[in-house]
Protein backbone atom coordinates (compact mmCIF):
# COMPACT_ATOMS: atom_id res chain seq x y z
CA UNK A 1 0.00 0.00 0.00
CA UNK A 2 1.02 3.37 -0.82
CA UNK A 3 -0.17 6.85 0.40
CA UNK A 4 0.96 8.32 -2.87
CA UNK A 5 -1.04 10.29 -5.00
CA UNK A 6 -2.02 8.92 -8.65
CA UNK A 7 -0.43 11.12 -11.63
CA UNK A 8 0.09 10.87 -15.23
CA UNK A 9 3.70 11.59 -16.46
CA UNK A 10 4.07 13.40 -20.04
CA UNK A 11 7.43 13.70 -20.94
CA UNK A 12 7.76 16.15 -23.40
CA UNK A 13 5.10 18.10 -22.51
CA UNK A 14 6.32 21.82 -23.65
CA UNK A 15 4.83 21.27 -26.96
CA UNK A 16 2.77 20.04 -29.85
CA UNK A 17 1.46 16.02 -29.31
CA UNK A 18 3.02 16.55 -25.37
CA UNK A 19 0.76 19.46 -24.78
CA UNK A 20 -2.41 18.18 -26.54
CA UNK A 21 -1.58 14.98 -24.49
CA UNK A 22 -1.67 17.19 -21.32
CA UNK A 23 -5.10 18.53 -22.26
CA UNK A 24 -6.79 15.40 -22.79
CA UNK A 25 -5.76 13.54 -20.15
CA UNK A 26 -6.77 16.68 -17.71
CA UNK A 27 -9.95 17.12 -19.31
CA UNK A 28 -10.59 13.51 -18.38
CA UNK A 29 -9.63 14.24 -14.57
CA UNK A 30 -6.13 13.21 -14.75
CA UNK A 31 -3.96 14.49 -12.40
CA UNK A 32 -0.57 15.26 -14.23
CA UNK A 33 3.41 15.78 -13.55
CA UNK A 34 5.00 18.07 -16.86
CA UNK A 35 8.18 16.82 -18.25
CA UNK A 36 10.25 18.89 -20.00
CA UNK A 37 13.23 21.11 -20.42
CA UNK A 38 11.74 24.58 -21.07
CA UNK A 39 10.45 25.30 -17.53
CA UNK A 40 8.18 28.63 -18.99
CA UNK A 41 6.17 26.55 -21.32
CA UNK A 42 5.82 23.99 -18.80
CA UNK A 43 4.31 26.71 -16.34
CA UNK A 44 1.98 28.25 -18.64
CA UNK A 45 0.95 25.06 -19.50
CA UNK A 46 0.02 23.90 -15.77
CA UNK A 47 -1.52 27.43 -15.48
CA UNK A 48 -3.74 26.75 -18.24
CA UNK A 49 -4.93 23.09 -16.94
CA UNK A 50 -5.41 24.62 -13.44
CA UNK A 51 -7.44 27.91 -14.53
CA UNK A 52 -9.38 25.25 -16.47
CA UNK A 53 -10.71 24.01 -12.89
CA UNK A 54 -8.00 20.86 -12.80
CA UNK A 55 -5.87 20.06 -10.33
CA UNK A 56 -2.49 22.28 -11.23
CA UNK A 57 -0.04 19.41 -12.84
CA UNK A 58 3.46 18.98 -11.19
CA UNK A 59 6.17 20.61 -13.23
CA UNK A 60 9.73 18.95 -13.51
CA UNK A 61 12.11 20.75 -15.57
CA UNK A 62 14.65 17.99 -16.63
CA UNK A 63 16.95 16.81 -19.80
CA UNK A 64 16.00 13.49 -20.01
CA UNK A 65 19.19 12.79 -21.51
CA UNK A 66 21.19 13.45 -18.32
CA UNK A 67 22.23 9.71 -16.43
CA UNK A 68 19.79 8.48 -14.09
CA UNK A 69 16.89 10.31 -15.40
CA UNK A 70 14.35 7.57 -13.60
CA UNK A 71 15.90 8.32 -10.31
CA UNK A 72 15.48 11.65 -11.04
CA UNK A 73 12.21 11.95 -12.10
CA UNK A 74 10.86 9.27 -9.58
CA UNK A 75 12.17 11.53 -6.43
CA UNK A 76 11.27 14.10 -7.86
CA UNK A 77 7.08 12.52 -7.74
CA UNK A 78 7.68 11.24 -4.43
CA UNK A 79 8.88 14.57 -3.10
CA UNK A 80 5.32 15.88 -4.41
CA UNK A 81 3.68 12.78 -2.94
CA UNK A 82 2.85 11.65 -6.35
CA UNK A 83 3.88 8.32 -8.42
CA UNK A 84 3.09 6.98 -11.66
CA UNK A 85 -0.05 6.05 -12.76
CA UNK A 86 0.37 6.58 -16.41
CA UNK A 87 3.37 7.34 -18.26
CA UNK A 88 3.35 9.36 -21.57
CA UNK A 89 6.52 8.86 -23.20
CA UNK A 90 6.30 11.43 -25.73
CA UNK A 91 9.82 13.12 -25.61
CA UNK A 92 11.52 12.43 -29.25
CA UNK A 93 13.28 14.26 -32.23
CA UNK A 94 13.91 13.78 -35.77
CA UNK A 95 16.48 14.75 -37.99
CA UNK A 96 15.90 14.75 -41.92
CA UNK A 97 19.35 13.98 -43.84
CA UNK A 98 21.86 11.71 -45.21
CA UNK A 99 23.55 9.12 -42.03
CA UNK A 100 26.74 10.47 -43.78
CA UNK A 101 26.28 14.31 -43.49
CA UNK A 102 24.09 14.41 -40.26
CA UNK A 103 25.98 15.36 -37.49
CA UNK A 104 26.68 12.53 -35.80
CA UNK A 105 26.73 13.17 -31.80
CA UNK A 106 22.78 14.53 -32.87
CA UNK A 107 22.16 11.16 -34.49
CA UNK A 108 23.31 9.18 -31.43
CA UNK A 109 21.27 11.93 -28.84
CA UNK A 110 17.94 10.78 -30.93
CA UNK A 111 18.79 7.36 -30.15
CA UNK A 112 19.55 7.87 -26.56
CA UNK A 113 15.92 9.87 -26.29
CA UNK A 114 14.17 8.40 -28.50
CA UNK A 115 15.09 4.65 -27.37
CA UNK A 116 17.16 4.56 -24.42
CA UNK A 117 15.26 7.13 -22.52
CA UNK A 118 11.81 5.61 -23.72
CA UNK A 119 12.84 2.14 -22.39
CA UNK A 120 14.48 2.92 -18.97
CA UNK A 121 11.16 4.93 -17.97
CA UNK A 122 8.94 2.32 -19.18
CA UNK A 123 10.82 -0.37 -17.06
CA UNK A 124 11.33 2.07 -13.70
CA UNK A 125 7.66 2.65 -12.92
CA UNK A 126 6.51 -0.83 -13.36
CA UNK A 127 5.73 -1.18 -9.44
CA UNK A 128 3.44 1.62 -9.12
CA UNK A 129 1.89 1.39 -12.33
CA UNK A 130 0.73 -1.98 -11.65
CA UNK A 131 -0.23 -0.62 -8.13
CA UNK A 132 -2.31 1.90 -9.66
CA UNK A 133 -3.60 -0.13 -12.25
CA UNK A 134 -2.21 1.97 -14.73
CA UNK A 135 -0.36 1.72 -18.07
CA UNK A 136 1.93 3.25 -20.38
CA UNK A 137 1.70 5.09 -23.77
CA UNK A 138 4.74 5.22 -25.92
CA UNK A 139 4.58 7.75 -28.73
CA UNK A 140 5.77 6.11 -31.66
CA UNK A 141 4.93 6.84 -35.47
CA UNK A 142 4.10 5.69 -38.50
CA UNK A 143 7.61 5.62 -39.39
CA UNK A 144 8.17 2.75 -37.18
CA UNK A 145 6.54 0.61 -40.13
CA UNK A 146 8.70 1.39 -42.86
CA UNK A 147 12.44 2.01 -43.72
CA UNK A 148 13.31 5.20 -43.99
CA UNK A 149 15.71 5.95 -46.34
CA UNK A 150 16.76 9.90 -45.48
CA UNK A 151 15.56 9.88 -42.04
CA UNK A 152 17.26 6.45 -41.68
CA UNK A 153 17.98 6.63 -37.73
CA UNK A 154 14.39 8.14 -36.96
CA UNK A 155 12.61 5.53 -38.77
CA UNK A 156 14.67 3.34 -37.19
CA UNK A 157 14.41 4.29 -33.45
CA UNK A 158 10.23 4.56 -33.80
CA UNK A 159 11.00 1.05 -35.31
CA UNK A 160 12.11 0.07 -31.88
CA UNK A 161 10.02 2.01 -30.17
CA UNK A 162 7.02 -0.46 -32.16
CA UNK A 163 8.44 -3.74 -31.48
CA UNK A 164 9.07 -2.80 -28.12
CA UNK A 165 5.67 -1.64 -27.06
CA UNK A 166 4.14 -4.42 -28.70
CA UNK A 167 5.93 -7.02 -26.85
CA UNK A 168 6.03 -5.03 -23.47
CA UNK A 169 2.28 -5.01 -23.59
CA UNK A 170 2.33 -8.71 -23.59
CA UNK A 171 4.82 -8.96 -20.71
CA UNK A 172 3.18 -6.34 -18.39
CA UNK A 173 -0.77 -7.60 -19.11
CA UNK A 174 -0.83 -9.85 -16.15
CA UNK A 175 0.18 -7.14 -14.07
CA UNK A 176 -2.99 -5.01 -14.83
CA UNK A 177 -0.62 -2.79 -16.62
CA UNK A 178 -1.77 -1.67 -20.28
CA UNK A 179 0.73 -0.56 -22.80
CA UNK A 180 0.00 1.04 -26.30
CA UNK A 181 1.99 2.27 -28.93
CA UNK A 182 0.64 5.76 -30.50
CA UNK A 183 1.37 5.85 -34.33
CA UNK A 184 0.47 8.85 -35.95
CA UNK A 185 1.12 10.03 -39.69
CA UNK A 186 2.62 13.52 -40.28
CA UNK A 187 1.59 16.16 -37.63
CA UNK A 188 2.09 20.11 -37.91
CA UNK A 189 4.12 20.57 -34.76
CA UNK A 190 7.47 22.08 -34.33
CA UNK A 191 8.99 18.87 -34.93
CA UNK A 192 9.20 19.22 -38.05
CA UNK A 193 11.61 22.42 -37.80
CA UNK A 194 13.81 20.82 -35.78
CA UNK A 195 13.77 17.75 -38.01
CA UNK A 196 15.15 19.92 -40.77
CA UNK A 197 12.04 19.47 -42.82
CA UNK A 198 12.25 22.09 -46.10
CA UNK A 199 9.09 21.26 -47.84
CA UNK A 200 5.25 21.02 -46.72
CA UNK A 201 5.04 17.92 -44.22
CA UNK A 202 2.84 15.42 -46.02
CA UNK A 203 -0.56 15.73 -48.37
CA UNK A 204 -3.53 16.78 -45.45
CA UNK A 205 -5.25 13.30 -46.16
CA UNK A 206 -2.99 11.57 -43.73
CA UNK A 207 -2.08 14.80 -41.59
CA UNK A 208 -3.98 15.27 -38.29
CA UNK A 209 -3.51 18.13 -35.71
CA UNK A 210 -1.91 17.33 -32.33
CA UNK A 211 -5.69 17.00 -30.38
CA UNK A 212 -6.75 14.93 -32.83
CA UNK A 213 -4.22 12.65 -32.51
CA UNK A 214 -4.01 13.51 -28.50
CA UNK A 215 -8.07 12.22 -28.52
CA UNK A 216 -7.28 8.69 -30.37
CA UNK A 217 -4.10 8.14 -28.18
CA UNK A 218 -5.74 8.59 -25.11
CA UNK A 219 -9.23 6.88 -26.04
CA UNK A 220 -6.81 3.84 -27.46
CA UNK A 221 -4.80 3.29 -24.30
CA UNK A 222 -8.08 3.18 -22.16
CA UNK A 223 -9.77 0.59 -24.33
CA UNK A 224 -6.27 -1.34 -24.44
CA UNK A 225 -5.30 -1.12 -27.77
CA UNK A 226 -1.92 -2.22 -28.53
CA UNK A 227 -1.04 -0.29 -31.54
CA UNK A 228 -3.36 2.85 -32.11
CA UNK A 229 -2.67 4.78 -35.99
CA UNK A 230 -5.23 7.77 -35.93
CA UNK A 231 -6.89 8.58 -38.87
CA UNK A 232 -9.12 5.95 -41.61
CA UNK A 233 -6.60 6.49 -44.47
CA UNK A 234 -3.55 6.44 -42.12
CA UNK A 235 -4.84 2.89 -41.05
CA UNK A 236 -5.46 1.81 -44.61
CA UNK A 237 -1.82 2.40 -45.59
CA UNK A 238 -0.22 0.52 -42.92
CA UNK A 239 -2.69 -1.95 -43.92
CA UNK A 240 -1.52 -1.61 -47.80
CA UNK A 241 2.31 -2.07 -46.53
CA UNK A 242 2.10 -5.84 -45.76
CA UNK A 243 1.32 -6.32 -49.74
CA UNK A 244 4.20 -4.12 -50.88
CA UNK A 245 7.76 -5.05 -51.68
CA UNK A 246 10.21 -3.98 -49.18
CA UNK A 247 12.19 -2.78 -52.11
CA UNK A 248 9.27 -0.68 -53.65
CA UNK A 249 8.50 0.84 -49.73
CA UNK A 250 11.99 1.91 -49.39
CA UNK A 251 12.25 3.34 -53.08
CA UNK A 252 8.90 5.61 -52.50
CA UNK A 253 10.06 6.73 -49.31
CA UNK A 254 13.89 7.71 -50.62
CA UNK A 255 12.48 10.15 -52.89
CA UNK A 256 10.23 11.73 -50.79
CA UNK A 257 12.68 12.78 -48.19
CA UNK A 258 14.86 13.80 -50.92
CA UNK A 259 12.80 16.76 -51.74
CA UNK A 260 12.36 17.57 -48.02
CA UNK A 261 16.48 18.22 -47.41
CA UNK A 262 18.83 20.54 -48.74
CA UNK A 263 21.09 19.37 -52.10
CA UNK A 264 24.19 18.36 -51.45
CA UNK A 265 26.73 21.21 -50.61
CA UNK A 266 23.78 23.22 -49.91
Amino acid sequence: MTNLRPVTVITGASAGIGTALAREFARHGHDLALVARRGDRLEALADEIAAGGARRPIVIVADLLKPDIARTLGDALTAQGAEPQFLVNNAGFGLVGLVEELDRAEQISMIDLNVRVLTELSLAFVESLARQRGGILNVGSMAGFLPGPGMTVYYATKAYVLSFSEALASELKPRGIRVSVLCPGPVPTEFAARAGIKKDIAPNVITHSAEFVAKQGYAGLMAGTRVIVPGLVNKLVILLLRFIPRGLITAAVDRRQAKRRPARGA
